[in-house]
């Protein structure tokens, strides 16, 4: 009997183990941390050997396949190891994809994603396919393809994933956009993350569908140094394209082969430009699985977006407050103060993945009135807007942070927290920082 490894025992490793129980293996899970409550409960019904708080070495390394979990970098000494020995290192979407053959939709990007995929997956649903949600979020795919049936998958891929792929290979691939992101997990070398991102298409063939932004320069000459077989579907909102999405007079215009789309922009749900590329990708892929025209427009006019981006949360003395926890870097602030109408309170900072705040500029100095730090080390941010702001506020908890907006904001101002970092300063995840301001929000 093969025996599968599998490295960390969150969604992706717990979804593998449950997988590879099925498909045969002898299934053996490590952690180095601790391991959740829920996910220990399913591993003991599943009759796996697991451990946590440290790895065994030697059984490790007598694995015929090891499964890495995405947050354990290639860096670690245990992952080199297997390396050196030949023993292949994969990623859950890389296990699972050999065990489905559904059609799968893979969609990548810095910023985008979740949203491109939720509202991908929102279209399919009410266009009536038997369609599954999952990767970077929510339910794992590996544990998916064990216990359900799809015949579809929308699944929201991080490059980390894409990291420990060999064989994948979606039907239809989206890259929403490249900004510099997690360069600490690539030696600072933006080329070795656009890499990352580009391997998305690296097993697509001729048959295959690869849809990405026109507008992003990254990406364009990521086209010149990354051959691509797959057939070129572009979105743009400033340039006619053949085949792909565009806009004129106000309509958004897609056609793949025989079939064209048009639709207000008026009547896409999500605010801001980068939501009319989002919605641009998710309508393409939605035309060439062949949904209805008018199911097309009507999920695309009734879709609520991905919590904790850009969603709403209260208006309180005629403020309005942002919840934008999901911007962990810069280029999603970006798209973030973009689409801001009004003058902005900003809550900003974190975790700094090495942020190049310059790009915000224009923008700070156009709408932003305040900023309000939330973080354990806030340098960075102080040093490159002390001077453009009027108002710069050093906060080290969420209630803080919002009781001083709450002091600051005038009517018709916005109070957004998009804080272009990571969030593991002073939370557990950024729904955790989410969660913390939509409460503080309610305190007040």
């Amino acid at each position: 009997m093969a025996q599968l490894v599998v490295l960390g025992a969150g969604e992706s490793g717990v979804g593998t183990a449950i997988l590879g129980k099925k498909e045969g293996f002898e299934v053996f899970v490590s952690d180095n941390g601790s391991i959740q409550e829920k996910y220990k409960d399913v591993l003991i019904n599943l009759g796996v050997e697991w451990e946590e708080k440290g790895h065994s070495q030697d059984r490790i390394l007598h694995a015929d396949l090891v499964m890495k979990s995405p947050g354990i970098p290639d860096k670690v000494p245990l992952v080199e190891l297997l390396h050196q020995k030949n023993i292949p290192v994969i990623s859950e979407i890389e296990f699972a994809a050999r065990y489905t053959d559904a059609t799968i939709i893979g969609i990548t990007g810095s910023n985008g994603k979740t949203t491109t995929t939720m509202l991908t997956h929102h279209i399919l649903k009410k266009g009536g396919l038997n369609v599954g949600m999952a990767g970077n979020i929510g339910d794992s795919f590996a544990r998916m393809v064990a216990e359900k049936n799809h015949e579809f998958y929308v699944l929201e891929i991080s490059s980390f994933q894409l990291d420990g792929i060999r064989d994948f290979k979606p039907h239809i691939a989206i890259l929403t956009n490249i900004s510099p992101d997690h360069l600490d997990r690539y030696d600072y070398s933006f080329e070795k993350y656009v890499a990352s991102k580009f391997r998305i298409t690296e097993n697509q063939d001729e048959s295959d569908y690869f849809i990405y932004d026109a507008e992003d320069a990254v990406i364009q000459n990521g086209l010149a140094s990354h051959p691509i077989k797959s057939r070129l579907l572009p979105f743009a909102l400033t340039k006619i394209v053949a085949q792909g999405a565009h806009i004129e007079n106000e309509n958004i215009i897609i056609k793949t082969e025989n079939k064209t789309v048009h639709m207000n922009t008026k009547n896409v749900a999500l605010e801001g430009k980068h939501n009319l590329k989002n919605t641009m990708a998710a309508a393409t892929v939605a035309n060439l699985v062949g949904i209805r025209k008018d199911s097309i427009r009507n999920s695309i006019q009734n879709f609520h977006g991905a919590p904790h981006r850009l969603e709403k949360v209260l208006k309180i003395h005629h403020v309005q407050y942002i919840n934008d926890s999901k911007a962990t870097n810069v280029n999603a602030t970006f798209f973030a103060l973009d689409s801001m109408a009004t003058p902005v309170v900003w809550i900003v900072g974190g975790v700094d993945k090495g942020n190049d705040y310059k790009e915000l500029m224009p923008l700070v100095r156009e709408k932003v009135k305040a900023i309000i730090c939330l973080g354990m080390d806030n340098t960075l941010i102080k040093e490159a807007f002390g001077n453009v702001v009027d108002l710069l506020v050093e906060t080290f908890a969420m209630s803080e942070a919002v009781k001083v907006a709450y002091k600051i904001a005038e009517r018709g101002d916005t109070v957004l927290l998009s804080p272009a970092c990571a969030s593991f300063d002073l939370f557990e995840n950024y729904e955790d920082r989410g969660n913390q301001f939509k409460e503080a929000i309610k305190n007040l």
